[in-house]
């Protein structure tokens, strides 16, 4: 079954600008899935439209197969989201804003009560439950925002742009969270400028444009589509006047570091094996772009065209 499932989603607004123009989509239960596109592409416009916060032009939305205006409730029911934007009262107990949130959907009180406790220590603030929202800092209010969509334990989670602003520590430890909440079922949907973050979580993706799909389809799949990369080695050394890496090409960025292009066909193996040979080690090897990146530029510049 389909977690999600778009049909012909269009958006026109009263001033005539159209957001959506007839895009299709599913995401199958159990994905990562990650929606990407520039800002003002619709990742936003979908996100609300699905989440029943503004109201669609044209097209059919389904949730676990429930369609969205004949059955909002039992859609609404199966899903969770974390938007851009914090939208609690920072004056308000954090204990306060997560049982609130429960008791929208029906949740008994006991029940709320474990799960606030629960997703609270999930996200590393237990112990500020009895406090106001505005004691938290910035990563912890996303924090609490995640911990508010947990609380009715949806079967599809939408996180819109949630690591923004957020620290590099805070993010591992949000994609380890997110990766185990995947892991034990829950179907989620990403939306990111952090294109590395996509491709580490995600397992699937659409890249959206002025309101169309231009590309749909596995990350591994478009990953591997990549022609070349470059990568960066941090030598143990610095290499000699002669040194040569047959049929790569490469440059000598200071006087231990090398920037060497790799072709699809070419092997990692292979370069280190000509490195050995010249008695040159590698500390450490990164890419210079991230891989996912170079792709969304590359496909984004050809739909302008």
């Amino acid at each position: 079954m389909n977690a999600l499932s778009v049909q012909n989603l269009t958006k026109v607004y009263a001033n005539g600008t159209s957001a959506l123009k007839g895009i299709n989509l599913n995401v199958a239960e159990g994905d990562f899935f990650a929606l990407l596109g520039q800002n003002g592409a619709g990742k936003s416009t979908s996100i609300s439209i699905i989440c029943s916060l503004i109201n669609k032009t044209a097209g059919k939305i389904h949730v676990f197969g429930h369609d969205i205006d004949t059955a909002r409730a039992e859609a609404k029911s199966l899903i969770g989201v974390v938007p851009q934007e914090m939208n609690f009262s920072i004056f308000e107990k954090i204990s306060h804003i997560l049982l609130n949130q429960a008791g929208y959907y029906g949740i008994p009180r006991k029940v709320a009560m474990d799960r606030m406790e629960k997703y609270l220590n999930e996200m590393g603030i237990w112990h500020m439950h009895d406090q106001p929202a505005a004691r938290l800092s910035g990563g912890m209010k996303r924090r609490l925002m995640i911990a508010r969509a947990l609380m009715n334990e949806p079967k599809l989670l939408i996180l819109d742009e949630p690591t923004a602003g957020v620290d590099i520590e805070l993010r591992h430890i949000l994609w380890r969270f997110l990766t185990k909440l995947n892991a034990e079922g829950t179907t989620i949907i990403l939306t990111t400028h952090y294109l590395e973050e996509a491709e580490h979580l995600c397992k699937h993706l659409a890249i959206i444009d002025h309101g169309e799909i231009i590309k749909n389809t596995n990350m591994k799949t478009l990953i591997n589509s990549l022609n070349s990369q470059t990568i960066i080695l941090d030598l143990e050394k610095p290499p000699t006047a002669s040194l040569q890496l047959q049929g790569y090409a490469y440059r000598l960025i200071d006087h231990a570091t090398l920037e060497v292009d790799i072709n699809h066909d070419q092997s990692l193996n292979d370069l280190f094996l000509l490195l050995s040979q010249q008695n040159l080690r590698a500390n450490s090897m990164r890419n210079k772009t991230n891989r996912l990146e170079e792709l969304f530029i590359r496909l984004i510049n050809e739909n302008k065209k």
